[in-house]
């Protein structure tokens, strides 16, 4: 496409046409486990859930993005590179399936939940099919194949939806009236915190299954060399990445040894969660813009104007993450009624988790300094410091503050990640970010933000949903997205020039 800002927008729009509705979706089903579930229920699952996205990043190796560098050079066969890593993932991960499903019953009762060995295994396969198809839905966007790439992903998460709905508002109903049933042999009859586990293990089964006519079309040409050059690349990113994900998640395992209430961590970790899932709007832009800016950025690196063009990318995104702020903040009242009555005391780290997310979207953005210029070792050291900053912020203050700690931990550890990396970035490997312009972004969300807290707080005090004040919070709104239209108008022009 002649315009590259079109390009970027256009494969967002699609890649985020699933993960909205993906989220959307699983989004809608907080209520279902908030209204079912009691506060310890939904804790559990977030600690498993946890465990799972940890190991994740682990046994893809990193692959996913080294896939993107290698196949991208000169001279290079797309088809050999994303065999020799699928090669690789499959052979871990068929190892590490193995040893959980033979230890599981170990590894359940050491985490506190004997006779619950089945869940563990469910994990183990859970991560099994979604290392498997990680490279290949990397192979999809490599070759901007986003609709199909949508397409799967969409079908990935309402399988796991109606498998959700099902065992929650079906199955146990058919487990009173026949107790013997096929399913009993793998979940429990009456709601639990097995079931969200089991829906996505379903769901990935499905996911694997669909992938198998891809599968079948791979050459599989294996280069012994390749891979461990790829690997080189990847390992660092991986290590990298990893103290990140446990950034994010590490809270999660904390509760378990360091909240207010250690008898009752459980109930507090559900409360938690439920309130971050308020914010999963802004994680959900940052994701589906990470999906298409990454292999972007790359196809562009060798572009005459493309450092420019990054800098301008950051400045569309922050406005933008602004906006998703004070919409989900200006219409909390009603958003809340998604959660079940006794999760919405965590609503207050709602606003704190929004911040954090934004700041985790312009952490990506700084960080292709050193992924564009082979310097990947570099994140090791910046991601170690947010590492620290999570560990330092929940240990020293969630026995006190339980899970607000939790959510200035992600804030703090963010901004320190981010500084460090735009200083890093800005020594080795300068772009032209307009830092007072992205500022004057925060500075418009803080001003309308504050304008809402002050109307609110006068005029509409008393208890309940006020349609007056979400009127007036629907102008406030549409008055910070025409600044900012006004704001970026000659970033728009002069990146349609590039």
């Amino acid at each position: 496409m002649a315009n590259p800002l079109k390009q970027l927008a256009g494969e967002t729009a699609v890649y985020g046409l699933s993960s909205i509705l993906a989220r959307i979706v699983n989004f809608m089903l907080v209520p279902l486990y908030t209204y079912i579930l009691a506060t310890e229920e939904y804790g559990v699952t977030t600690e498993f859930l946890a465990y799972i996205a940890i190991l994740q990043v682990v046994l893809v190796l990193g692959l996913e993005t080294g896939s993107f560098r290698y196949a991208n050079k000169e001279g290079a066969e797309p088809d050999k590179v994303y065999s020799s890593a699928l090669t690789a993932v499959f052979g871990l991960n068929a190892a590490f399936l193995a040893l959980v499903v033979v230890f599981s019953g170990q590894i359940a009762s050491a985490l506190g939940y004997d006779g619950y060995r089945m869940m563990i295994c469910y994990v183990g396969g859970i991560l099994f099919c979604d290392s498997i198809t990680a490279i290949l839905f990397a192979k999809l966007r490599q070759e901007h194949k986003a609709v199909k790439f949508a397409t799967l992903k969409t079908i990935k998460i309402l399988t796991e939806t109606l498998s959700n709905l099902f065992l929650f508002l079906v199955y146990p109903a058919i487990a009173a009236a026949h107790p013997s049933n096929p399913l009993s042999l793998f979940v429990t009859a009456t709601p639990g915190f097995t079931y969200p586990i089991f829906a996505i293990f379903v769901s990935c089964i499905l996911c694997l299954v669909l992938f198998i006519p891809d599968l079948l079309k791979f050459s599989f040409k294996y280069d012994g060399k390749l891979l461990k050059s790829m690997l080189l690349y990847s390992l660092p990113l991986m290590v990298a990445a990893l103290p990140g994900i446990v950034n994010d998640f590490l809270d999660r395992v904390l509760f378990r040894y360091f909240d207010t209430n250690s008898e009752a961590w459980r109930s507090s970790l559900g409360v938690y969660q439920a309130a971050v899932k308020l914010a999963v709007i802004m994680n959900l832009f940052i994701q589906m813009f990470r999906y298409a800016a990454e292999p972007f950025f790359f196809q562009r690196s060798r572009d005459k104007h493309s450092k420019e063009l990054y800098a301008g990318v950051m400045e569309f995104f922050v406005a933008f993450c602004g906006l998703i702020f004070l919409g989900v903040i200006m219409y909390i009242d009603v958003i809340s009624l998604l959660l079940g009555r006794d999760f919405r005391s965590g609503l207050g780290v709602v606003p704190v988790m929004l911040v954090s997310y934004i700041l985790l979207g312009m952490l990506f953005n700084v960080s292709m300094w050193y992924k564009l210029s082979n310097r990947t070792d570099m994140a090791i050291w910046i991601t170690l410091a947010g590492l620290l900053v999570t560990a330092a912020v929940n240990i020293a203050f969630m026995p006190r503050f339980s899970y607000w700690a939790s959510a200035f931990g992600h804030l703090a550890s963010y901004l320190v990640m981010f500084v460090v990396s735009a200083v890093l970035g800005a020594k080795y490997n300068p772009y032209p970010y307009r830092w007072g312009r992205i500022a004057s972004f925060f500075a418009l969300m803080g001003v309308f933000y504050c304008a809402a807290l002050f109307i609110g707080n006068t005029w509409f005090s008393g208890p309940g949903i006020h349609v007056g004040q979400l009127a007036i919070n629907t102008v406030l709104i549409l008055i910070y997205l025409a600044t900012c239209c006004l704001m970026l108008r000659g970033r728009y022009r002069e990146i349609k020039n590039f």
